[in-house]
């Protein structure tokens, strides 16, 4: 999302005018993120968001310990361009440490993991020593330093440090880490409940009859894949009618039941005067035509129903419109609600393989396929038609092709900027 501070002021305005940036950022400035938090089981956490810091009950690791298998010694024993010869006294392995003192001029097995022994602070892999004995070892001149191979007692994570920041989302390697601290319990923000509808007389669910100009409803299926990446409670209220009742009576359940609705639809510049004057009933919300394609026609707002509110995405109609929106604009604001901090998005500079056109003083997402050429360069061309109701289009390709307001049209060869699908969409 946008870091400007500068805030904004936009209401509602059949011909309002604003850049993506100025969009996201008014989204942002009229959220408030929710309080309600959960306590669950470290199983049941992933794709849950953190509601506080998890500090460090320990050290990790507890102890020195050895990162490679082979023999752990005292270094001060070492002497520059000479080889070391050493006895083996003991075995240290994980979960059961040698204990008593390694005295001068000996050494002991040790394997990744263990602890290391008492008054010993240096290991030299199996494979670079020297077996002269069965039960000692030389180790070659200069080829081990003081502290190699050794991991510190608290190395990863210090006790009573921040181990994970409050507003982190846990994925596998999170699960990990808790895990590796011992703790079973975890505090999260609870799921944000989402409620989404499909708009348009010619729109049909699965399982009904096609009538002749009518279209099957895929918005419904994407939204509902890219809402469960993020981990949110689903509502489903189907396909409704272009009628102003009918839209009033979902808008309210959905209202009463979800912390922000999702609809698809009905906000063109087309549109039947009552969709603006229904949603304009309930509460308040902005509808703009935004400087990007695809996507131009969008709302924005929060509306109220039986003594609850909730914000209101109104996106386009055309199914790729519905998924550049849903990931430019709703997903950065479902995540800001749940509190999750970090990265919104990688941009990668990629290749252009061939000309684009390109309109200045709009943002564009084109629909690309990034590989690498035979030099292990990375570059990227379009997918073919570019249109926002070619839902092919976004199967086909594997990145999102990032052009700003200020460019103009690409050159072959030109660097463009790309951002990879990869958990995305």
């Amino acid at each position: 999302m946008s870091t400007s501070s500068t805030p904004i002021n936009i209401v509602t305005s059949d011909n309002q005018f604003l850049s993506v940036a100025q969009a996201q950022q008014f989204i942002q400035e009229k959220l408030t993120e929710i309080s309600d938090v959960e306590i669950v089981s470290l199983r049941s956490a992933l794709g849950r968001v953190l509601a506080e810091d998890i500090l460090s009950p320990i050290n990790v690791p507890a102890h020195d310990n050895s990162a490679m298998d082979g023999f752990a010694f005292d270094s001060t024993q070492l002497t520059q361009g000479q080889a070391l010869n050493l006895t083996i006294i003991g075995e240290a392995l994980a979960g059961h440490p040698y204990t008593s003192i390694v005295p001068a001029g000996a050494c002991v097995r040790i394997m990744t993991g263990a602890v290391m022994p008492v008054s010993c602070n240096t290991v030299i892999p199996q494979e670079l020593i020297k077996q002269t004995e069965e039960n000692s070892i030389a180790i070659p001149a200069n080829s081990v330093r003081t502290g190699d191979n050794r991991r510190l007692c608290g190395e990863d994570l210090q006790y009573g440090k921040v181990a994970l920041p409050k507003g982190k989302r846990i994925q596998p390697a999170e699960l990990g880490l808790i895990a590796s601290l011992g703790i079973e319990f975890v505090t999260v923000k609870r799921r944000l409940k989402i409620a989404y509808f499909s708009t348009g007389d010619e729109v049909r669910s699965l399982g009904e009859k096609l009538d002749e100009g009518c279209i099957y409803d895929s918005n419904r299926y994407t939204v509902y894949g890219m809402l469960t990446r993020l981990d949110c409670e689903i509502i489903d209220l189907g396909v409704i009618a272009d009628h102003p009742e009918a839209l009033e009576i979902a808008l309210c359940e959905a209202c009463a039941r979800a912390d922000a609705i999702i609809t698809s639809g009905g906000v063109s510049v087309g549109a039947a005067d009552y969709t603006k004057q229904v949603m304009a009933k309930l509460g308040q919300v902005s509808f703009w035509t935004i400087g990007m394609r695809p996507g131009r026609p969008m709302a924005f707002g929060q509306i109220q129903s039986q003594n609850k509110s909730a914000y209101l995405f109104g996106l386009p109609g055309n199914p790729v419109a519905v998924m550049v929106t849903f990931y430019f604009f709703v997903k950065q604001a479902l995540q800001q609600l749940v509190g999750e901090k970090g990265e919104q998005g990688l941009l990668i500079p990629a290749n252009s393989r061939h000309a684009i056109r390109k309109r200045r003083g709009r943002t564009e997402y084109q629909r690309g396929i990034a590989s690498r050429n035979a030099q292990g360069l990375l570059e990227v061309q379009v997918t073919g038609s570019q249109g926002s109701g070619v839902l092919r289009s976004m199967s086909e390709a594997n990145c999102m092709i990032v052009l700003n307001d200020e460019q103009g049209d690409i050159s072959a060869g030109q660097i463009v900027d790309i951002l990879l699908f990869d958990g995305l969409v």
